[in-house]
């Protein structure tokens, strides 16, 4: 389902937001039969709420919408974005002096998104005009690949499987006149023994998709995306329960390509690459066991303690492949582990990076752009915890701190000086919120292309 603004017209009715400070201006404006038909319905402008008055003389028609004051805790910048799906079909406008218009405007069409494929969905009435002094070309780049991500996500497993998605990331990368190369088959596991033996019991083979893209010789910044089309625990299998949500465990990969997408769509000035080690975890008789040691493509043998961490035995091998080059930023995505979202819950993803220059400048951007991370700590002591008894490392680090084992573990397979950050996502959205409908979600891709396209700008 794919966003477009409409054109402006003088049938538009405009949606003012407006908090309780100032109130008694906007209602002093309005008509007096406005203002007595927003005391009938007994309007206040609590956060979330909102009125359409009806047009009266020359007073057109108008939208009040409620929200907290900009200085207090509780200001949600994209709870505009609400009226997208709220208001009555017609063509709206958000008045110019719009706190935070940007975000306003993002969230509205973040919001409208819908996964069609399989079950048509009501068809988007309420449509906004192209906003006066929002880079709408910028906001549309982003709206698409968002769209696109969140797509891959909530498609099912049994039509996004390994092919399929390799096919998404390959068509993206020809899209764009990206190079690029799949490894599989005998090559992947001399290569890549960590995600051959992951996929090993899956019915479709596993592989790596990675391309290249950009201006030789410029910066070059590398992603890293976990691409398990589906978990289910291997021969540590899951509950049911635990398996409801696992076509989303390639969500590190849908936000590799997503911000993939729209760094290459705004050409930015950097030398672009992107890895996905792509499996299924499934069972069958090749499946790979409890107690199984396997090498790894940077050289350490890996004890395996729980076949239900396997995202990060693909990652292993993934961030060793990308290291080779050393790349001048390194990042990777996952879902990676329930710690995480023990600890943050499913909106605030953590990241893990030994930069602290990187990791001050994630967190503001990623407040700027309302698309927040939570920085964890490489706790060092508990690097221990990963020390194997047969081979040289285990992937599991016990029962404790799951996150920030799991992170410690990547940072085995990263070169020592490499600047490197790891984000630990829960990739859905359980419960709908303004500029988030429920399912797929690619969390930090926003952030992300703030943060490059401010370092290394078109």
């Amino acid at each position: 389902m794919r966003f477009s603004f409409a054109d402006e017209t003088t049938d538009a009715t405009p949606i003012r937001v407006v908090s309780q400070s100032g109130w008694d201006s906007t209602r002093s404006a309005l008509s007096p039969g406005q203002q007595a038909y927003a005391a009938l319905i007994g309007f206040e402008p609590g956060p979330g709420r909102h009125c359409v008055l009806p047009a009266e003389g020359e007073a057109s028609a108008l939208v009040l919408f409620g929200t907290a004051e900009p200085s207090s805790r509780g200001y949600d910048p994209l709870l505009p974005g609400r009226l997208a799906t709220m208001l009555p079909s017609g063509l709206y406008r958000f008045v110019p002096e719009t706190p935070d218009l940007d975000l306003a405007v993002l969230s509205w069409a973040l919001s409208g998104y819908r996964f069609s494929r399989y079950k048509a969905g009501p068809a988007a009435e309420a449509r906004l005009c192209r906003p006066e002094g929002v880079d709408t070309a910028r906001l549309l780049r982003i709206v698409e690949a968002v769209g696109f991500g969140r797509d891959l996500i909530n498609t099912p497993a049994r039509d996004m499987g390994p092919a399929a998605l390799a096919a998404a990331a390959e068509a993206l990368a020809l899209r764009y006149g990206a190079t690029v190369r799949v490894v599989a088959g005998e090559a992947l596991a001399a290569g890549f023994p960590l995600i051959d033996a992951v996929g090993a019991g899956a019915r479709e083979a596993p592989r790596l998709v990675d391309f290249t893209w950009g201006r030789v010789g410029a910066p070059t910044v590398t992603l890293v995306g976990k691409g398990v089309t589906f978990d289910t625990g291997g021969l540590n299998i899951k509950p049911d329960a635990g398996m409801l949500l696992m076509k989303k465990d390639m969500g590190g990969a849908a936000t590799a390509l997503a911000l993939a997408q729209i760094v290459m769509g705004a050409g930015l000035d950097l030398r672009l690459r992107v890895v996905l080690p792509i499996v299924e975890n499934s069972i069958s008789a090749p499946s790979f066991r409890p107690g199984d040691v396997i090498p790894s493509r940077k050289g350490p043998t890996v004890e395996i303690g729980n076949t239900d961490a396997e995202g990060r035995l693909i990652l292993a091998d993934a961030l060793a492949l990308a290291g080779e080059d050393k790349p001048d930023l390194l990042f990777d995505f996952a879902t990676l582990t329930g710690a995480a979202r023990v600890a943050l819950g499913p909106d605030l993803p953590p990241f893990f990076t030994d930069d602290d220059g990187l990791a001050e400048s994630l967190m503001r951007h990623g407040r700027d752009v309302r698309d927040p991370v939570w920085r964890l700590p490489l706790w060092h002591p508990y690097d221990a915890m990963l020390d194997g008894k047969v081979g040289d490392l285990n992937n599991v680090g016990g029962p404790f701190a799951g996150a920030i084992t799991a992170a410690l573990f990547l940072r085995r397979f990263v070169e020592p000086q490499q600047v490197w950050a790891h984000f630990d996502m829960f990739g859905w959205v359980p419960t709908a919120k303004p500029g988030r409908p429920e399912g797929g979600e690619v969390q930090v891709a926003r952030l992300l292309y703030d943060f490059l396209s401010q370092r290394y700008p078109a």
